[in-house]
């Protein structure tokens, strides 16, 4: 992909649950070389009952600890990234010199869950390092992604409660020192339709098709294996018919997203895992052009989010509508770019290359 395109951002993901600091900074950085500076790591704390022996682990899954073996892990991996100055490589045949010692460090780091020696054995990327995207919205992801996320894709159904959480995460940043820019937040949308009753015939279809035993399989393991088999379809529903967020291990932000939705709503079981089925969780517009852009536009304008991470749930059809009608509305109204501006994802994303705290020159 990186060959074949030129501008596009490529994020990929990772987890720091089952993968090797020293290799995951190589990959990454490798790719970022091989892409000209167009990558990003979307930095996942991975979590399915039984899977740690597969990868001959014997680590707790509590969701607290996967968050603190992640912290470890990325601050690891800043150090390597920064292991090497811009100019450590030479590279210098008639004097034999590939690499200038007093620009490079070891960065070896001895913490509670791993013990990594540097320094990285590549020069520093393009970007200094991958831009660093995380998805979590529970109280342990949030302060995390304040401290080291440069772009946030997350879930929430309401402009409300999107606004809320664009405030609650940009001010712990700030207070640990960073900049309010330096961290866009990215709410997943799924956009559906050519007009407006096009949209709605086409979301009521989409519903349904969905599948009752499918969906209650999925939300369980929403739930970390709890059983929704047993309630009424076509009963509302209360947060006293799913357990307390606090206890589930798996991906706790989905988990927050569903109980909010039920509190306020009380929507039926039916009606809940058709919700869910095509966007997984995340805001669903259907409707005209015209319709969407507006909703978008005015989440932005409203500090809701600084962009939209878009999950059409019909691929390629549902895309091409929002590319080909969505986007010049977007463009006629200031929202989206009408050309690249810049060759690297932090220069689309408006941030910028970050400083060696080691090799400030």
């Amino acid at each position: 992909m990186a060959r074949e395109t030129s501008h596009i951002g490529l994020i990929a993901t990772a987890s720091t649950t089952y993968t090797e600091p020293f290799n995951l900074v190589r990959q990454f950085a490798s790719l970022d070389h091989i892409s000209g500076g167009r990558v990003g790591w979307n930095i996942v704390t991975s979590w399915v009952g039984g899977a740690a022996p597969n990868f001959g682990y014997d680590r707790t899954s509590e969701h607290s600890e996967r968050y603190a073996c992640a912290v470890e892990f990325v601050e690891i991996a800043k150090a390597l990234w920064d292991s090497r100055a811009n100019d450590a490589i030479i590279d210098d045949a008639a004097s034999g010199r590939f690499l200038d010692r007093e620009r490079a460090r070891r960065s070896d780091r001895k913490g509670r869950f791993y013990n990594v020696a540097g320094p990285l054995i590549l020069p520093r990327s393009p970007q200094g390092r991958p831009v660093l995207v995380q998805a979590g919205s529970s109280a342990t992801g949030d302060a995390f992604a304040a401290r080291h996320a440069e772009a946030v894709f997350t879930t929430h159904l309401t402009k409300g409660s999107a606004a809320d959480f664009y405030a609650e995460l940009k001010q712990p940043a700030i207070a640990a020192g960073r900049s309010a820019d330096e961290i866009v937040i990215l709410p997943g949308s799924a956009a559906i339709g050519s007009t407006d009753a096009e949209g709605h015939a086409l979301l009521e279809e989409l519903n349904g098709l969905t599948d009752i035993d499918v969906g209650l399989s999925r939300l369980s393991n929403r739930f970390g294996g709890h059983g929704f088999s047993a309630l009424p379809l076509d009963q509302p529903l209360s947060r006293d018919d799913f357990p307390d967020p606090s206890t589930v291990q798996a991906a706790r932000s989905r988990v927050d997203v569903i109980t909010d939705l039920v509190a306020h709503e009380r929507p039926t079981l039916r009606t809940l895992l058709r919700q869910l089925a095509g966007a997984r969780g995340h805001l669903t517009l259907a409707g005209s052009p015209e319709r969407i852009a507006d909703v978008i536009e005015d989440w932005i304008e409203s500090h809701a989010a600084d962009g939209f991470n878009i999950v059409p749930p019909v691929l390629p059809a549902q895309l091409d509508i929002f590319v080909d009608h969505v986007v010049p509305i977007l463009r006629k109204h200031g929202i989206f770019r009408r050309d690249y501006e810049a060759d690297t994802l932090r220069g689309h994303y408006g941030l910028t290359r970050p400083a060696n705290p080691h090799f400030p020159t």
